[in-house]
């Protein structure tokens, strides 16, 4: 070799001094990738045990599939779960294998992990339906119910505690993101699935499709379900009817609202048969039909409202019973409230605010108007911010905090309906207006609120005080998470709620009543369909009590029954026609206002 090119050969493999040469020692760093480990470790193990590793893919890949099926072919009625329904072929699946099959890869991952959150939203959906069902007899409106959730909160709070209840909504906000996830990566499993074999995987869908046709054409069913299924699309069309629905409810019904029968009578041709008279107007929480009719509930409600009668007359006083349609169900108390007032069927959020919003005229605002009544309200149950008293048109409204109790709750309820009756004796009714004016009193009873636990009981009317007696009777009563979770008991404690509800404003009436006191009370809706029954009315018993036989003379040709306890062929109104024939039963002549 020349020297020349040793030279060059020695200058070509020096390096260059502006490039550092590799360190020869010291430790080398490492960068690994994420999940290297860890999914090199299961390769180990699938390539040691083989056929534990094939049973376990099988196996996830059924469960995947039956997932999805399962949110597929699910209902949203608590009554039409059944094994049946879960064994169906849902219309979705075929077409849905039919896209992926089509898809290529990136697409179809994106598509089936989207299609899987998706149908975790209409299993949310469903499940709500179903929830809503159950306790207010209808569905989940995705446009005016979210509000509701704060009022579930409060309910649970106030029957379970605090610790419960952050625990339960921490656990459905977990349960809802779990089922999210687990959809969307049990559609993209199966989308591989397809796509690894699309062959078999085209001849299924093909043969799948041919006979979901069939079924359908045949009208082929299993246990009086049909095997073909198109549930999610038949629930995605329903919420988009019930959502246009609403929105179109919300613009015809303003209209509606403007229209009032009476909305430019004049206060002195407002109800002039009952000028001087003392008005009471009484609502009591979940009174339904089903308290008087129930074999359960009935025994003990019917004995009840049959020796209050019998009280109530040797006290001079006589009532008549019908019964009215509740616009709500279950729950939503202020919707049946506001129904029996204005005249209007407001049986939902965005009508109860409507009206609200508006100058319709109330029943208690009728009174009001006339000049020769003061107003009042006694509400245990409003513990915030009440806006919804100027609608009302009551001048003075006692809310939980204002009524002196310093006893326990029962559970939502704030107080026992006896205290609050003898909070509303002591400040408001056995105080005669300073104007030398009548009085309507308008009271919202709250005993008989679920749970039904635990329930007060009767004390002497003058050992009431600030309601320290009712702590014994709270801490004996029952735990309300032992009769949520057992049906007959939740019937049975409904009715001896109603019961004493009923025994404490009777008695009110019988201890501090005059010949001048008229009494209108009646139920806001019928309890949760768990303790009234899944085909149960919406029907509550209304009565009108009196010493005055003039008074209830007027009401003579309605046809209600003598008593308490409304006959089961009494009568039947909507909760809305009441505020238009009570007025005019009294004298009241109409003026329309057309809007």
């Amino acid at each position: 070799m020349s020297q020349d090119t040793s030279t060059r050969q020695l200058e070509t493999e020096a390096p260059k001094d502006d490039v550092p040469a590799a360190p020869t020692s010291g430790p080398r760093r490492s960068f690994p990738r994420p999940w290297t480990g860890w999914a090199a470790r299961v390769r180990r193990w699938r390539e040691a045990h083989p056929t534990a590793a094939q049973g376990l893919s099988v196996s996830v890949t059924v469960l995947a599939a039956a997932l999805v099926v399962a949110a597929l072919v699910m209902p949203n009625s608590v009554v039409r779960l059944g094994p049946a329904k879960f064994v169906r072929i849902p219309a979705e699946a075929v077409i849905g294998a039919a896209v992926m099959l089509a898809l290529p890869r990136r697409p179809r991952v994106v598509t089936a992990a989207v299609s899987g959150v998706a149908l975790a939203a209409m299993t949310v959906l469903n499940a709500l339906d179903m929830g809503f069902n159950q306790y207010l007899g209808r569905p989940f409106n995705v446009v005016l119910d979210w509000s509701l959730f704060g009022d579930a909160e409060s309910y649970l709070e106030d029957s379970l505690g605090r610790t419960a209840t952050l625990a339960a909504v921490a656990g459905v906000i977990a349960a809802v993101l779990l089922l999210c996830v687990l959809l969307a990566l049990a559609m993209v499993r199966l989308s591989n699935l397809l796509a690894r074999h699309s062959g078999t995987a085209t001849r299924g869908t093909l043969i799948a499709g041919v006979v979901w046709i069939t079924c359908t054409s045949l009208g082929l069913q299993v246990s009086g379900v049909p095997v073909a299924a198109d549930s999610t699309a038949t629930a995605l069309k329903t919420q988009a009817r019930r959502i246009s629905a609403t929105l179109r409810d919300e613009a015809a019904f303003e209209k509606v609202a403007r229209v009032d029968a009476f909305g430019n009578t004049p206060g002195s041709q407002l109800v002039p048969d009952l000028r001087g008279k003392d008005m009471v107007f009484t609502f009591i929480e979940s009174y339904g039909r089903s308290a008087i009719e129930d074999p359960i509930m009935a025994p003990g409600v019917d004995q009840t409202l049959d020796a209050r009668t019998k009280a109530l007359a040797k006290a001079g006083f006589h009532a008549r019973s019908g019964w009215l349609t509740s616009a709500t169900y279950g729950g939503s108390s202020w919707l049946g409230h506001s129904t029996t007032m204005s005249g209007l069927w407001i049986s939902n959020q965005q009508r109860y605010r409507t009206v609200m919003a508006s100058d319709h005229l109330s029943l208690t605002d009728a009174f009001r108007k006339t000049g020769a009544f003061d107003t009042v309200g006694v509400m245990p149950g409003v513990q915030k911010a009440w806006p919804e008293q100027k609608w009302y048109g009551l001048d003075k409204v006692y809310n939980a905090f204002q009524l002196g109790y310093r006893g326990p709750k029962f559970s939502w309820s704030t107080m026992p309906d006896q205290y609050a009756l003898q909070q509303y004796q002591d400040r408001v009714h056995s105080k005669r207006p300073a104007d030398g004016k009548a009085r309507m009193s308008l009271l919202i009873l709250t005993s008989s609120h679920q749970p039904w636990a635990p329930i007060p009981k009767m004390v002497g009317w003058d050992q009431l005080g600030d309601g320290s007696v009712f702590k014994g009777i709270q801490a004996a009563g029952n735990d309300p998470a032992d009769v949520i979770a057992d049906t007959t008991k939740s019937r049975q404690e409904y009715g001896k709620s109603i019961q004493y509800s009923v025994t404490a404003l009777t008695q009110w009436l019988q201890r501090y009543g005059s010949k001048d006191t008229v009494l209108v009370f009646l139920g806001d809706h019928q309890p949760i369909a768990r303790v009234s029954g899944n085909h149960a009315s919406r029907d509550v018993p209304v009565s009108i009590v009196a010493k005055d036989p003039k008074v209830l003379d007027k009401i003579a040709g309605w046809g209600w029954t003598d008593g308490l306890r409304p006959a089961h062929n009494a009568p039947v109104w909507k909760m809305s026609a009441f505020r238009d024939r009570f007025l005019t039963a009294y004298g009241s002549t109409p003026h329309p206002k057309k809007g």
